[in-house]
């Protein structure tokens, strides 16, 4: 990773996949639409879950393993601002480090890739599901306790790659990056929020930065999408409240209109037994506060004691990348 800094050029930190690279493209082509004489360089580093690509995501801590490289390198005033997948953001962020800009949002649902092009509710029994996260197993399970579910790690295309090999029937997939990667064409079914619901921040860009770094925040600030702030603002503050990282099985989802914020969330046993529930309505302009009335209520409705209970588990992983 090159640290040199250009004279008036800004560094932008990625982590190294197509995805990525391609999201932080999206992130200089929309400051540049605002400010077209500006100069950006794209500088790739690798994550921890970048380097380690046949654990299961679990096992490597479950927060922050595709962020901290891109926040340390912030912190060591190697490149200006860094984008990110902000579902692999942390609730709380490293002291001096400002999440600056909210970009509009795609689709954020999950969806289901699979063998022929079969639905969820298709899939013969005892086939093999594959999915890295213990949110999205939970709730599949939850609906389909007659899947093998198993861990699965790559990029989309590898991933992609392992199902048409035969390594799985089927998968769960972000609807975001196949979007963002034109596959589409994938898709087989884009699951409901009675199916699945999705990560805090599932299909959001975010830009972060140092604090104090006025002049990065304002060029930042000129992409921020307010609507999708206050979205993922309820969403992180619920999945902050209930004390969950990326690996524990915590869905969220808000959508604003005009000035009313809905958020949906679940809480899940791993092993799909049990599903706590709730929505909640109110203002955009209280996003926080909705989101911490919605964690009370889930915790009250029986989350608590599934989130004391829940142990690590050790995935059934298929072939490394």
């Amino acid at each position: 990773m090159s640290s040199g800094k250009k004279p008036g050029t800004i560094r932008v930190g990625t982590r190294g996949s197509q995805l990525a690279s391609l999201q932080t493209e999206i992130v200089i082509n929309k400051l540049l639409r605002e400010h077209p004489k500006m100069r950006f360089e794209m500088i790739a580093i690798t994550t921890r879950g970048d380097k380690d690509k046949s654990s299961p995501i679990a096992s490597l801590g479950g927060t922050g393993v595709f962020v901290k490289e891109l926040e340390d390198a912030l912190l060591a005033d190697e490149v200006d601002f860094v984008v990110h997948s902000l579902k692999d953001l942390t609730t709380e962020l490293p002291k001096g480090l400002s999440l600056a800009a909210v970009l509009a949002r795609e689709d954020a649902r999950d969806v289901l890739v699979s063998k022929d092009n079969l639905r969820l509710e298709q899939l013969p029994a005892a086939c093999k599901l594959a999915t890295s996260s213990n949110r999205r197993t939970a709730q599949i399970r939850s609906i389909r306790k007659d899947l093998e579910i198993v861990d699965i790690r790559g990029n989309i295309p590898t991933r992609l790659r392992k199902l048409d090999e035969g390594q799985c029937e089927a998968m769960v997939l972000a609807a975001a990056g196949l979007i963002r990667l034109k596959l589409t064409n994938r898709i087989s079914q884009y699951l409901d929020l009675d199916s699945c619901i999705p990560a805090a921040g599932q299909g959001a860009l975010a830009a972060e930065c140092r604090q104090g770094d006025n002049a990065i925040i304002a060029l930042l600030q000129t992409i921020e999408d307010l609507q999708t702030r206050a979205e993922i603002t309820a969403e992180r503050t619920l999945l902050r409240r209930l004390s969950g990282g990326c690996s524990v099985p915590i869905g969220a989802f808000a959508q604003a209109s005009g000035s009313e914020l809905k958020l949906i969330g679940c809480v899940a046993a791993i092993d799909g037994s049990e599903v706590i529930r709730h929505e909640i309505i109110g203002n955009t302009e209280q996003s926080e506060e909705l989101g911490e009335q919605l964690a009370i209520k889930l915790l009250k409705m029986g989350a608590e004691s599934i989130l004391y209970g829940l142990k690590m588990l050790a995935p059934n992983a298929i072939s490394p990348p």
